[in-house]
């Protein structure tokens, strides 16, 4: 892997990307001092005691989807064929679609998340660099993580990338976080390679189907201590409150336009104030003003959002209201 990898913290929120040349000045300038990644990662015990108490505050429907010490068993196992970059069967994948869809019903569309947390940007289907997030992180459960979206296409390994998201997720679902990105869709995934994947790695689109019918049940934000707002892509003129996202329905295929397709679309500009429109042909291009009264009407500090490759890993927005995280270096392995 070409360039160096980078740890940054703020308030409790672990950051993770990737940089090319400067992005730890860029950081340190950030958060204004520097401070040890070892000290926050160790308040994460993973003693006996603090992992039962763990277990026990584990929300009732991962106890329901897999209730016994041998079904955990199994997916630890797929978890390991994983990390080894084995595929997992198309009956295998079908069974964890199928009961992480279960898991992912209840949990609301502003999913509560609590510090301290690494926040992932997109990933694209890189599993070497998955990998090597878990390495320098920590793996799940002994790191709490977010991933901000677009897990697939442009990679070459989307199916390996998702199927360890998914397992992780269904294991321990209070450590991990997935939220949607746009290219979490059926219409983008038969055009941007993870559609051809599963047809060439399974010889089959059933696969592809079971991933995708998964992609509707998951959230699309996440408010970390009530106090930042994470979503993968931007701001909706649809939406100006917390309680408007929480009430829209999420539960299908990424609509062309409207609050749900404009979270997963739009981006931050520097240029302009309001809504402008956007050259991707969905969402909104956002101002500074529109980021100011969301975060007031609120009462939040900043938004989090990945969606847009920065060369550097990292790149901050409106005098650090807006935090762009990008995790997937040498983008299509250029």
């Amino acid at each position: 892997m070409r360039g160096d990898n980078v740890l940054g913290v703020c308030r409790g929120v672990i950051f993770f990307f990737f940089k090319q040349k400067t992005a730890y000045e860029m950081l340190r300038s950030l958060v204004g001092s520097e401070m040890c990644i070892r000290d926050r990662v160790s308040t994460q015990s993973t003693g006996s005691e603090n992992r039962l108490q763990w277990l026990c505050e584990l929300p009732h429907s991962a106890w329901h989807c897999w209730p016994t010490p041998a079904r955990r068993g199994m997916i630890d196992q797929y978890i390991e064929r994983l990390y080894q970059s084995q595929l997992l069967t198309e009956t295998e994948i079908k069974t964890v679609c199928e009961k992480l869809q279960e898991l992912l019903m209840e949990e609301s569309n502003v999913l509560p998340v609590s510090t301290p947390v690494t926040i992932c940007g997109d990933v694209h289907g890189q599993f070497d660099d998955v990998l090597e997030i878990f390495q320098i992180g920590g793996k799940c459960p002994d790191t709490n993580y977010m991933f901000l979206g677009d897990f697939v296409d442009r990679g070459y390994d989307s199916v390996q990338t998702i199927s360890l998201m998914a397992c992780l997720k269904l294991r321990y679902p209070s450590r991990l976080s997935l939220l949607r990105g746009n290219h979490e869709s059926r219409q983008i995934t038969q055009v941007y390679g993870f559609y051809a994947e599963c047809l060439h790695k399974y010889g089959s689109t059933a696969v592809w189907q079971y991933f995708t019918d998964m992609f509707d049940f998951l959230p699309i934000a996440a408010l970390i201590d009530d106090s930042v707002f994470c979503v993968h892509g931007g701001l909706s003129p649809s939406g100006h409150t917390l309680d408007q996202v929480r009430a829209v329905f999420r539960f299908q295929e990424v609509p062309h336009e409207g609050l749900v397709a404009d979270l997963l679309w739009s981006d931050p500009c520097a240029d302009s104030d309001g809504f402008l429109s956007s050259s991707r042909g969905a969402g909104y291009l956002f101002g500074q003003d529109v980021v100011s009264q969301f975060l007031w009407s609120n009462c939040l500090e900043s938004i989090v959002r990945g969606h847009q490759l920065c060369t550097d890993g990292f790149q901050s927005f409106f005098d650090d209201q807006v935090i762009t995280v990008w995790s997937a270096p040498n983008y299509c392995y250029r």
